[in-house]
């Protein structure tokens, strides 16, 4: 499959072949801080490869000496990020109700990763820090090097992470570490983050967690992608609703996806000893 036609990216380089595209952070320079292109850029490539059906799994990598150092200083000190001066207070409640919206337009800059279609996974050496660990969050699948580590930055130049690590986060690994990642702004090295569950599994070096998470990826790209869009579906649903409702969700989702060919052609894949070959998933219409 040939890569997305796009513009040249100035933040990320993007792959795609046997059904999974890697997205890779590549400015290794600026240690791959969030500027203000990334924010765009990002939402602009998932979808892409989402609504146009262009991979079956997303990987997510990044290049240099760390995965990500975070959000660019520049973003907080750009006046047309909004977040530096006061307002005079006769105009303080217009300028908070876009500040807000802009708060969500970062927030849906990685909430677009958690509502892919396809499952994201995501690779991570060297320091995932602060707005890193909002885009780690919103990965299905978490793998690091033995040199990682991930901090809630935030806290240390005084502010409250707001672009999803608290909302996912809570859902990923035991409530006191994050309080206590978000209240000291420690370190938490590889070794305890796999401890914890933020990370599936620990490499000794860069070339084995990439062999690994893209072995991983190839393997869950040769399953059915309908039926694995509707295990991200309900794991998601799950974490957001009672088992009651998930059972139900399940059971109507059931009523309209379930695909009896897919099926077939795994039993009979099997019993010829053959790898399946299942329908990729059909890009998304757009308007009328």
């Amino acid at each position: 499959m040939n890569a997305p036609a796009a513009p040249t990216w100035t933040c990320f380089s993007v792959e795609i072949a046997d059904h999974v595209a890697h997205v890779k952070l590549n400015r290794p320079e600026a240690m791959n801080a969030l500027n203000r292109p990334f924010w765009n850029e990002l939402p602009a490539i998932i979808a892409d490869i989402n609504d146009n059906a262009r991979a079956r799994v997303i990987v997510i990598s990044s290049t240099g000496k760390h995965f990500t150092a975070g959000m660019e200083l520049s973003v907080f000190t750009d006046p047309q990020a909004g977040v530096t001066a006061r307002p005079p207070e006769e105009d303080r409640a217009t300028s908070m109700e876009s500040f807000r919206r802009h708060v969500h337009h970062l927030q849906d800059t990685f909430s677009c990763l958690d509502e892919a279609r396809m499952p994201v996974l995501v690779a991570v050496h060297g320091g995932c820090v602060g707005a890193g660990v909002d885009l780690i969050s919103a990965c299905d699948i978490r793998y690091c090097t033995a040199d990682a580590f991930f901090v809630i930055q935030e806290i240390n130049i005084g502010m409250t992470a707001d672009v999803g690590t608290f909302p996912r986060l809570c859902k990923l690994i035991p409530e006191g570490w994050v309080r206590e990642m978000a209240f000291t702004g420690r370190r938490v090295p590889a070794a305890k983050a796999k401890e914890i569950g933020l990370v599936n599994e620990v490499f000794d070096t860069h070339e084995a967690l990439l062999d690994h998470v893209m072995a991983t990826a190839r393997e869950i790209a040769a399953k059915p992608p309908v039926a694995i869009a509707g295990s991200k579906v309900m794991i998601n649903y799950a974490r957001d609703h009672t088992i009651k409702d998930a059972l139900d969700y399940i059971a109507v989702w059931q009523t309209g996806m379930f695909a009896p060919s897919h099926m077939m052609e795994a039993f009979k894949a099997k019993a010829e000893k053959r790898d399946p070959v299942y329908p990729d998933l059909v890009p998304l219409r757009k308007g009328m």
